[in-house]
């Protein structure tokens, strides 16, 4: 969304030479401009506006005495240190322009009609008189001499298979026979010049040459490499232009077509096809394009155009067009007229091949103009709510404005367009901090257009809506309309015919009062115009616009701003001084911007870009070259800034690094932006974003929290950078705007603490005021849920080093309780009704939540009998409160408000099972009060008001029950005697032990802690033997089993080779049934169980491994069970090894060896156990079956049988033995 702006212009008028100009060409290093006409080359530097040399071609008889003579080409060779001249008649000279020596290397007697050099200067092609193409070295050695016209297609010709061919394609009312009808070749337009025209790729590796072919009459491209091979020919194009121009860094090659109703620029790929195209803004046969022209980096294409004699007294004129494309959409940005007769018109034209945005142009009278254009954004300045974040594109001889306050519309779309008749130079916002969204609009007949925004008398059919509105939309945007047009009246009309563009830099500064810049034709002045509106009748369509007074300033200005808060307005010359320009005073002033300290400023380096803006309470000047180096004031900030742009007392930047910055300038220092942009700087969050590649800022929202973003293909990206967020939240805040505030940290998810925390004391005193901007209960829920006791202001979101706002909050620390407090107030006041979940939420929000007065607020709701208006009903009430509440948590504190309705409440609306909550509400109803009471606080583990109910009970005696659970209520309430014996119990003898001396105890030692010492030793004893002996018993049965399965399994193996398919005769009941039948048939079991209840499936389960003598799988649960019992002896270590050590302490000695041995005996028996009982089966080795020479039948038949009796993958794990660590220290080697 960028338009061209004419950054400077440079005019030398007539120049003294003879003859007429016919070509021209630059001398980059020296800046001069080198000159050819049918008498000679001459050098003129347009800067100091003189001719440095003449070197005459007639006398030397290189070109004709009668005039005749023509110059085709001029290039300057750096290596030669001289000038290649090519002329019509076919003489190729070297001119040292230093020596003035003359030589000519190379003569073709046919004529040469185009001389082109390569980029890199290496090779030089020659198109000569008898239609052929001659490339030679930069030496002039000649290297190949093609044809110009080829049979060929070239190397690139595409290959078909005949898919898609006319012939083979439908063609209606046509018939048949229009598949076999030759095509029919336009012949080269009427105006054409049948001159051949050649261009180059950027990189030299190919070139291009439009010609017209002697047998069509039509022109054709053809592209050849740098090896002069044919590459590709372009196809059948009726109406093609000569106009060609290859783009430097692309693909495409423009040229130019006449179509029945139109004239298209078109371009085509490398391999000849067509691949898109634009229409310029004329009828048919009105205009003929002499040339297109790419700039250095392809960003802009220069067309130039001639109007066709249609009447005999019609002034004729040619144009320059610029145009830039963007998401594929063409634009014409910049439109020149001049005229066709006399000194003006013109006769060449070419970019800088150093500087991207130059325009060259030599016209017909020895004049030559320089344009020097830059990009810019042309977006409205003001910062009130009543700007509309206007940013206007031109287009041809349309502007298209976008509001982006009220819509986002992405280009070429936009909000709505200005119709105007003329194509459009340049756009102005009015500086008026109030008329902000009023535009001005400079077309290229020099007239100033004036749009105002405000009611309109009448429907104004200059302005158009763009991608807004329609049938059946109601348009709530307010569009300008046209108040006036006015005609800019020049001292010397002939200034317009030669220069269109001789007014630049227009400044729309107050109502009626425009500034613009224009350069002197004879010297480095400029000279600054104050353009008043002349006196006119209201009823005129136009008005004038009068230069009512000039200042000449030295120098040439490149740039002018101003400033719209102080109307300051700053000048830039081309030298890089800053000026600053009085235009308010009557004597109009300009005197050199001072920095701080007093020195005039001067910018290291010409910026193409910029503004005035208050940075530490000074007034500087801020600038942008467009190498991307960034300066305040003469101080480099940055070096790697792709745009910037100034709202309020913000400085927003995007780098190269894909950020986007914002600085606050009110307290800044350029060191501390000099440090923030720096690369090594990290910047906090709210400072710094990540960006898209490529990004430039297009706008700022005024009062509100929008950055519009531009990205390279042309899409638009909204962002909302946070330091604009929170400025503008702040902002809200101050003024009591909450509900403002409040949507934009919902929206962005800003965390709402900052309403409170930005100013405490505002915000307590004003808690009803935000209550009733907000008015929404779920809004205010939404609050509550995001309240903590962090202060945001110092962690989140600091605020400004200077801020003077009160930050410190509540010195307890309990600001949510404050705040809960506070707004139930206020609601409660308000609308107790409508706040009803509001006001919970602020009970079970608090630091301790009040969950009991939660739920008998609920409960009141539930007793209310008459409905009121914006009542919550209870059921809705514990609905939300479930959201809000764990509901095992609601379900304990509505149990322990001993209120049963309230509980089975809660208990209906969460997602417990009436069978685990029933029977023990039921159980608790039927007993005493105060011993239910009893029982609940004991439930929930309330041991302090559990004993104070338990006091109250009537008759102990009928409470007995309730003895065995004293100790769970006396360790809480330190009852020590108890706790020990609880400990004792659970087998913690060093905590008992610690106790009894913490309490100074010894007493209980021998009457409570030795007894159960001896206890547990003969329990341990007990229960070794035990597993001894069931670990011996299961052993033996495993030996037995595994026998008989191995007879039965040999009894099948012989039954099975004559009768293998009777196999299932044998009983599914027998104790010795193969593994494989009763794994089918368990299989075929359990595919039945498997459609059962789960509670039927684990009982099958339970049966599947049965330890009853003759069960089907005997063996697995044997293996089952000896495992269980290994590793239940392999966990005992740990506590055989505690209680070794308390009865090695009170030295019962002879009771600690008899348990180590027991122990030791039971582990060893175990181990050496494990080889037998764990031992590698047919089971467990593979079941593929062994073949190959070394094989038998028999062996054969095993290895099917053990696939056949293989385990089911579940049970493998019962095969691998439980693992028995060595490394386990339980021994106390004292009792050996």
């Amino acid at each position: 969304m960028r338009n061209l702006k004419l950054f400077r212009s440079l005019e030398f008028r007539d120049i003294q030479a003879p003859g007429k100009p016919q070509c021209f060409s630059l001398r980059t290093e020296q800046d001069t401009v080198l000159i050819g006409s049918e008498h000679g080359l001459i050098e003129v530097d347009p800067v100091v506006r003189e001719v440095k040399n003449e070197i005459p071609l007639v006398a030397e008889g290189f070109l004709p005495e009668d005039g005749s003579g023509c110059i085709v080409g001029i290039q300057e060779l750096l290596d030669h240190e001289s000038v290649c001249v090519a002329t019509a008649s076919g003489d190729v000279l070297l001119c040292n322009l230093n020596t003035h020596q003359l030589e000519c290397v190379g003569s073709v007697a046919s004529g040469i009609s185009v001389m082109s050099w390569s980029p890199d200067q290496e090779l030089v092609l020659l198109a000569t008189g008898q239609q052929t193409l001659i490339m030679m070295t930069k030496e002039f050695e000649p290297i190949m001499e093609q044809q110009i016209h080829q049979d060929d297609f070239g190397e690139s010709k595409f290959i078909t298979v005949g898919w898609g061919r006319k012939e083979t394609q439908f063609h209606g009312s046509e018939g048949r026979q229009a598949a076999f009808q030759m095509q029919m070749h336009e012949s080269a337009l009427p105006w054409d010049d049948h001159r051949p025209q050649v261009t180059w790729h950027g990189d030299g590796q190919f070139f291009a040459v439009s010609v017209v072919c002697p047998e069509t009459g039509a022109r054709k491209v053809r592209v050849w490499s740098r090896e002069f091979a044919l590459q590709s020919t372009s196809e059948p194009v009726a109406g093609l232009g000569p106009a060609l121009a290859w783009k430097p860094s692309g693909s495409l090659i423009a040229s130019t077509q006449d179509k029945p109703n139109q004239q298209d620029v078109v371009f085509f790929e490398k391999n000849g096809l067509l691949h898109g195209h634009f229409t310029l803004p004329f009828f048919k046969d009105e205009v003929k394009v002499n040339d297109l022209l790419w700039n250095a980096d392809s960003t802009v294409l220069a067309v130039w155009l001639e109007d066709l004699q249609r009447e005999e007294n019609s002034t004729l004129k040619t144009y320059v067009q610029l145009w830039t494309v963007g998401n594929y959409h063409w634009y014409l940005k910049q439109s020149l007229p001049f005229s066709t007769c006399g000194k003006s018109k013109i006769v060449s034209l070419m970019w800088d091949p150093v500087t991207p945005y130059r325009l060259h142009v030599l016209c017909q009278g020895w004049h030559y103009l320089c344009y020097d254009w830059h990009w810019t954004t042309d977006r409205s300045s003001g910062e009130n709510l009543s700007d509309m974040a206007n940013v206007a594109v031109v287009d041809g001889n349309r502007v298209l404005v976008t509001v982006f306050r009220q819509s986002v519309v992405p280009p070429p779309m936009c909000t709505y367009q200005l119709l105007l008749p003329h194509p459009v130079n340049q756009v102005m916002f009015s500086a008026h901090p109030k008329k902000s969204n009023d535009l001005a609009v400079l077309d290229a007949s020099n007239q100033i257009s004036v749009y105002k925004c405000g009611d309109s008398p009448s429907i104004d059919s200059t302005v158009k809506l763009g991608a807004v509105g329609g049938n059946g939309f109601k348009i709530s945007l307010r569009t300008p309309h046209l108040d006036k047009s006015y005609k800019i009246q020049f001292e010397n009309s002939e200034d317009e015919e030669v220069n269109p563009l001789k007014l630049g830099l227009l400044t729309w500064v107050q109502e009626d009062v425009f500034l613009a810049v224009s350069h002197s034709q004879s010297s480095p002045q400029s000279v600054i115009h104050h353009l008043t509106v002349a006196p006119s009748a209201m009823d005129d369509e136009q008005g004038q616009l009068n230069i009512s007074s000039s200042v000449t300033v030295d120098g040439v200005i490149i740039s002018l701003c101003c400033n719209s808060k102080t109307k300051s307005v700053a000048l830039q010359v081309a030298g890089g001084q800053i000026l600053k320009y009085l235009w308010e005073s009557p004597s109009l002033a300009v005197e050199p911007w001072k920095n701080p300290g007093g020195f005039p400023v001067r910018f290291p380096y010409p910026c193409t870009q910029t503004e005035l803006a208050m940075v530490g309470g000074e007034e500087c000047v801020l600038g942008l070259t467009d190498r991307c180096r960034f300066f305040i004031n003469d101080t480099e900030v940055a070096s790697n800034i792709t745009s910037f742009a100034v709202y309020d007392e913000f400085l927003l930047l995007t780098t190269y690094s894909h950020t986007c910055q914002c600085f606050c300038l009110r307290d800044a220092s350029l060191k501390t932006l000099q440090a923030g942009l720096s690369s090594s700087h990290v910047s906090n969050g709210e400072s710094l974003r990540k960006v898209e590649r490529g990004s430039r800022i297009v706008t700022v929202v005024p009062q509100d929290t929008k950055l519009i973003l531009q990205m390279p293909r042309g899409n638009l990206e909204v962002v909302h950078h946070r330091a604009l967020v929170l400025a503008q939240i702040r902002k809200w805040l101050d003024k009591l705007m909450f509900k403002e505030a409040f949507e934009c940290m919902r929206k962005l998810r800003i965390n709402l603490n900052l309403i409170h925390d930005h100013n405490p004391k505002v915000f307590l005193e004003n808690v009803e005021t935000f209550i009733r901007q907000i008015d929404s209960v779920n809004h205010i829920n939404l609050f509550f849920t995001e309240l903590k006791e962090e202060d945001v202001t110092k962690t989140m979101y600091p605020p400004p080093v200077t801020s003077t706002v009160q930050l410190s909050s509540d010195p307890d620390g309990k600001k949510v309780d404050l705040i809960c407090d506070a707004m139930r107030a206020a609601m409660e006041n308000i609308n107790p009704h409508k706040y009803c979940l509001s006001i919970l939420t602020s009970h079970v929000k608090k630091t301790t939540p009040e969950l009991e007065i939660v739920l008998q607020k609920v409960h009141e709701l539930q007793g209310s009998a008459a409905p009121v208006p914006d009542a919550v009903s209870a059921e809705e009430a514990l609905k939300y409160l479930l959201l809000l509440v764990d509901v095992n948590e609601l379900y304990d504190h509505s149990l322990g408000t001993y209120n049963f309705d309230l509980v089975l409440m809660v208990a209906e609306k969460s997602q417990k099972d009436p069978k685990e909550y029933l029977p023990f509400l039921n159980t608790l109803k039927k007993m005493e009060t105060n011993y239910q009471r009893f029982t609940i606080d004991k439930y929930l583990k309330r041991y302090e008001k559990a004993i104070g109910h338990l006091s109250k009970c009537g008759k102990c005696e009928e409470h007995t029950c309730s003895i065995s659970l004293l100790p769970s209520l006396m360790f809480p309430c330190q009852d020590y005697e108890e706790a020990v014996l609880l400990l004792l119990e659970g087998a913690a003898w060093e905590e008992a032990l610690r106790l009894v001396h913490k309490y100074n105890r010894p007493d209980i030692i021998e009457t409570n802690v030795k007894p159960s010492i001896l206890e547990a030793q003969k329990n341990y004893m007990a229960f070794l033997d035990s597993q001894t002996a069931t670990f011996s018993r299961h052993k033996a049965r495993l030996l037995v089993v595994r026998e008989l399965k191995e007879q039965a399994q040999q009894v099948h193996l012989d039954d099975e080779a004559p009768h293998g398919q009777e196999s299932d005769l044998f009983s599914e009941t027998s104790s010795v049934m193969s593994g494989s039948d009763m794994s089918g048939k368990y299989s075929h079991s359990n595919s039945r169980i498997s459609a059962r209840s789960s509670k039927n499936r684990r009982k099958a389960e339970r049966k599947k491994h049965s330890l009853k003598e003759g069960s089907p799988l005997e063996d697995l649960a044997l293996l089952e069970a000896l495992s269980d019992v290994v590793q239940g002896t392999e966990k005992l270590k740990d506590e055989i090894y505690h209680i070794l050590k308390i009865l090695f302490l009170f030295e019962f000695d002879e009771q600690g060896r008899e348990l180590q041995k027991a122990f030791e005996d039971t582990l060893q028996l175990m181990e050496r156990s494990l080889p037998e009982i764990w031992t590698p089966t047919p089971q467990q080795s593979s079941a593929t079956p062994v073949l190959g020479p070394n094989s038998t039948a028999n062996s054969i038949m095993a290895s099917y049988q053990q696939e056949k009796t293989s385990v089911p993958v579940l049970d493998a794990e019962l095969f691998i033995p439980p693992k028995i660590n060595r490394r386990t220290q339980w021994k106390l080697s004292l009792l050996e």
